[in-house]
């Protein structure tokens, strides 16, 4: 389940009817799709998309999405700082960025420009998608792990247009964790 955190707010919002209504109300879509009973989310990438296919075909005829694979990164992925680096400066893309979580989790950072800016943390189960030209960035949480369906209206798959003035050196990522949502005190990593 997705925490929202909007920091000139000192707002949380933990609760999933809350988080669809507020990612709605910014142009994002959000949903939790099932994870138990349907695959191991450590099989092959084959067999999540077909175990998957159903939701993914949805996707496709809804967004005019052609493809669909899965990306798995790990703590040890070869030039991950570099890869990472491409995503955590703020920017767009002409398509939509879509992702379903499987395992992991990272932070989607979103600047509306007219409203705060809001970290969107992603964990297994959901799914998000950030519309084309929303100006937004990328960080993975403390553990370094993420594995994700990935969407693409264009085979080639997006590039970043960065943004000269972005905003996101000024945001840490704020990931809470399992332990924050349970009413543990779980610290921001």
């Amino acid at each position: 389940m997705a925490i929202v955190t909007v920091p000139a707010q000192s707002r949380r919002i933990t609760d999933p009817a809350e988080i669809k209504a507020f990612l709605n109300e910014n142009g994002l879509h959000y949903e939790i799709w099932p994870l138990e009973d349907r695959v191991d989310p450590a099989a092959p990438a084959e067999q999540i998309l077909a175990a998957y296919a159903p939701e993914i075909d949805d996707l496709k005829r809804r967004g005019g999405f052609v493809t669909a694979d899965v990306i798995d990164v790990y703590p040890d992925t070869p030039n991950l700082d570099a890869m990472l680096a491409k995503f955590s400066k703020e920017h767009t893309h002409t398509e939509d960025e879509v992702r379903f979580i499987l395992q992991g989790r990272g932070v989607f950072h979103i600047n509306p420009g007219d409203r705060p800016v809001f970290g969107i943390e992603v964990w297994a189960g959901d799914l998000i998608s950030v519309p084309l030209g929303t100006r937004h960035w990328f960080d993975l949480c403390g553990d370094r792990r993420i594995r994700a369906i990935r969407l693409f209206q264009d085979t080639s798959g997006w590039t970043p247009h960065y943004i000269a003035e972005g905003v996101h050196a000024r945001y840490e990522p704020l990931c809470l964790g399992p332990a924050w949502v349970a009413g543990e005190g779980g610290t921001a990593q």
